[in-house]
């Protein structure tokens, strides 16, 4: 009796889902350790020659760190702002994807959705797919994004007018901020082989075109590491298949 008691409260905790305590924990952890990040993104925008109203909209209104890095990295190198803006909208272009997978599970009113697509990012996506349920999915959506979009616009102003009373912030070193800081979200991320030979790839792609292209190019031909890899990765999984393929292929 009393294992068929507990068997039915641990039925009931599953069908509970995940607290909602546990969620917003989660989120406001992640909103709070990537939002401190808009510090160095004011810093890098205010040391390439954008003046504070243009680096706040460009946090208010873009709201992608790593457009937003690769825009503003390409102006400081002296790249065409043409060539900035294509290398930071196909650095964007993801987050549409993100969207076909948010809007299945968080399935929000129609009157929502263009408020709601604001916060669709790297960080809101993987609190909201990592919730047991729609109630969980919602709640940390909503807590990440919230969290995330105050916090990050704020240091932002926080980093560009600290950039201001300091001067030039290539003689601090701060000009490296940017990169550091996108490079260190990026990491934990790489789980797969895949996914570090696609980073291997476009560092060298980026690093090597640097000297030879015009400032933001390099951007846009490393975003060629990804199909390059998927594209080895499933001529070997080809390869594999055949029943004339070698024993250690299999």
């Amino acid at each position: 009796m009393a294992q068929r008691q507990t068997a039915l409260a641990d039925r009931a905790a599953e069908d509970a889902g995940k607290p909602d305590s546990a969620v917003v924990r989660d989120a406001l952890g992640v909103g709070v350790a990537v939002g401190l990040s808009g510090f160095a993104f004011g810093v890098t925008s205010a040391g390439s020659g954008l003046g504070l109203l243009q680096t706040c909209a460009l946090s208010l209104l873009v709201f992608t760190g790593a457009s937003q890095f690769a825009l503003v990295g390409a102006l400081a190198a002296g790249g065409n702002p043409f060539t900035a803006a294509a290398g930071a909208f196909f650095l964007g272009v993801r987050n549409a994807f993100y969207g076909l997978r948010l809007s299945q599970l968080l399935a929000l009113p129609r009157a929502l959705r263009p408020f709601a697509a604001q916060w669709v990012i790297d960080e809101t996506t993987a609190v909201t797919v990592a919730q047991p349920d729609r109630r969980s999915a919602r709640l940390g959506f909503t807590v990440t994004g919230l969290s995330l979009y105050v916090l990050w616009n704020l240091t932002t102003l926080l980093g560009a007018l600290g950039a201001q009373a300091l001067g030039d912030t290539d003689a601090w070193g701060l000009d490296a901020a940017g990169p550091a800081v996108f490079l260190a979200l990026l990491a934990p991320m790489l789980t797969t082989f895949t996914e570090r030979a696609v980073a291997a790839l476009a560092v060298v792609l980026g690093l090597g075109l640097l000297p030879v292209l015009p400032a933001g190019a390099p951007v846009l031909v490393a975003a060629l590491a990804a199909p390059l890899a998927l594209l080895v990765q499933g001529l070997r999984a080809r390869s594999a298949q055949r029943p004339d393929a070698p024993e250690e292929d299999r």
